[in-house]
C-alpha cells in the first residue's frame, strides 16, 4: 500500500495542519477519480464508498457535467459574479423551479449563502431567529450542522464542540431524537410534555432544526410518523421547521429531498454538499416566501452563488431528475445494500442495520472494530469511513451511480473485511 511519509511527500505533514483528517486514514496520495473510482499515484485502483460525504452522489467527474464546465470556462463565462444576475444562475433557478420545485408544489425561495452546508444552516437560524423574533432553537441529541459557531451550538458532538475553544455555544436546546432511549421510549411525547410545560426552562423556540437521517451521528432514520409529529409541534409553538438535507438529500436518502412522501412541509432547508453535482462548493437554503423578510445585503458573502457550480447543477438536474429512472436506480441499489448489510450484522454479534435508501451502515458496537473494518477494506481497494457517538457505525456513502456491478464489488471487500476483523476479535477474546 501507497504511504506518503517519505521524503517526497511529508509536504504534508510539515506544513498542513493538524486539523486533516481523512487523509489519516487513507494514506495514499490519489491523483485521478472517475465515476466511483480513485486512482493513487502508483496507479492502484480504489472503489469510492465515501463519495465526499455525499458530495459526489453522481460520483467523479461526470462527462456531461465536465463538459458543460469546460465549455463555459473556455468561452470565458462568468466565473464569479457576487449576487448579480448572470445567465447560468437563470439557467439553474429556472432547471430547479422547473423539475423540483413544481413538482412538489414548493414555492421556496433560493437564498444563495457561502459555499458550504454550515453556512447555509448559520443563515436558516439566524432567519428564524429574525423571522420569529425569539433566540431559541431546538436541536436533537446526535445531530450535526457544521462547525461555525452558530451550527456548531446545534451540533451535539463533545469532541466537535470542543473545538470552538472556549467559546459559550448558546441558545440552543437539545431534544432527544427518535430512538435516543431506546425503541420503547416515545421522545416525541418527552418533547411535547417540556415544550407544554410553562415551567420546564424551555424557552419558546424561534426553530427546530432536525437532520431525518443523521449522517454523523450515526445513520438514525427517523419515522415519519416521527417528523410528522416534530412538524406538528413546530407548528403549535410558533416554530419554524428548519429540515438539514446537506448529507440526507439530494437523491441519498432514495428522492432529492429526505422528506419526500413524509406530508410535511419544512419552512426552511439547507442544502450543500451534492447541490453543484460536481463537487463544486455550493451551498443554499430554500425559503418559504413568507419567511424571506431579508433586508438587501443583510446577509451576505462573497461567494454566495458559485457560477461554476450553477452550471454543472444545472446539468446534473437535467441528467438525472427529469424522469423516475435515477429514483428506480437508487431504490434497487438500496435493497441491495440492505441485504448485503443484514448479511454483515448477522455475523457480528449484536450488530445491527442503521439509515435508509442509499444512506446505511452497520453499529458493530464498538468504534475500535468499527475502524479496524474500514483499515482491511482500504487495505484490500475500498475507501469507507465510520460514524455515530463513538464511530460505531460503519458507513456507506457510495456514489448513486455506482455501476451494480462495482457496488457489488466494494460490497464483497466490505463485508470480507468485516469477517476477517470480527474473527482477529474472537481469537484475540
Amino acid at each position: 500500500m501507497s504511504t506518503v511519509n517519505t521524503a517526497e511527500t511529508n509536504i504534508f505533514a510539515r506544513r498542513e495542519s493538524e486539523a486533516r483528517s481523512y487523509c489519516r486514514s487513507f494514506d495514499t496520495v490519489f491523483v485521478r477519480a472517475s465515476g466511483s473510482t480513485l486512482t493513487n499515484q502508483e496507479g492502484r485502483n480504489y472503489i469510492d464508498f465515501l463519495g465526499g460525504c455525499s458530495s459526489l452522489n453522481y460520483g467523479h467527474n461526470d462527462p456531461d457535467m465536465k463538459q458543460a464546465l469546460m465549455d463555459h470556462i473556455a468561452g470565458d463565462g462568468i466565473a464569479h459574479g457576487l449576487d448579480m444576475y448572470t445567465d447560468t444562475k437563470q439557467a439553474f433557478l429556472e432547471t430547479f423551479e422547473r423539475l423540483i420545485l413544481e413538482p412538489r408544489s414548493m414555492p421556496h425561495r433560493l437564498m444563495m449563502t457561502g459555499p458550504t452546508g454550515t453556512n447555509a444552516v448559520e443563515a436558516a437560524m439566524k432567519l428564524a431567529r429574525k423571522v420569529t423574533g425569539r433566540h431559541n432553537i431546538i436541536a436533537f441529541t446526535n445531530g450535526f450542522h457544521g462547525m461555525s459557531l452558530g451550527a456548531l451550538a446545534a451540533t451535539g458532538n463533545a469532541s466537535k464542540r470542543a473545538g470552538g475553544g472556549g467559546v459559550s455555544l448558546n441558545d440552543v436546546t437539545r431534544m432527544p431524537y427518535e430512538g435516543a432511549f431506546g425503541d420503547d421510549v416515545d421522545t416525541l411525547a418527552q418533547i411535547e410534555m417540556l415544550l407544554d410545560n410553562p415551567s420546564s426552562g424551555i424557552d419558546a423556540p424561534a426553530a427546530f432544526i432536525v437532520e431525518l437521517i443523521q449522517g454523523e451521528g450515526g445513520l438514525n432514520a427517523a419515522s415519519t410518523e416521527w417528523v410528522q409529529g416534530i412538524a406538528r409541534l413546530a407548528k403549535k409553538h410558533g416554530a419554524l421547521l428548519i429540515v438539514d438535507d446537506i448529507q440526507a438529500g439530494i437523491g441519498r436518502s432514495g428522492s432529492f429531498f429526505s422528506f419526500d412522501d413524509m406530508g410535511i412541509e419544512p419552512d426552511l432547508i439547507p442544502l450543500a454538499k451534492s447541490l453543484s453535482g460536481f463537487g463544486l462548493p455550493f451551498a443554499a437554503l430554500l425559503v418559504r416566501p413568507e419567511h424571506d423578510i431579508w433586508k438587501p445585503a443583510e446577509h451576505n458573502g462573497t461567494f454566495r452563488g458559485n457560477t461554476h457550480a450553477f452550471v454543472t447543477a444545472r446539468v446534473a438536474l437535467e441528467k438525472f431528475w427529469s424522469d423516475d429512472r435515477f429514483v428506480t436506480e437508487i431504490a434497487e441499489k438500496a435493497e441491495v445494500l440492505t441485504e448485503r448489510l443484514q448479511r454483515i450484522a448477522a455475523g457480528i454479534p449484536g450488530a445491527k442495520l442503521k439509515g435508509r435508501g442509499m444512506m446505511q451502515g452497520v453499529d458493530v458496537g464498538s468504534g475500535e472494530l468499527a475502524e479496524d473494518i474500514c483499515a482491511e477494506a482500504f487495505r484490500n481497494g475500498l475507501i469507507i469511513e465510520t460514524s455515530g457517538s463513538h464511530d460505531e457505525v460503519v458507513k456507506v456513502l457510495a456514489p448513486l451511480t455506482t455501476p451494480m456491478e462495482q457496488f457489488k464489488a466494494g460490497l464483497d471487500i466490505l463485508e470480507q473485511a468485516a469477517l476477517s476483523c470480527t474473527g482477529l476479535k474472537h481469537a484475540a477474546e
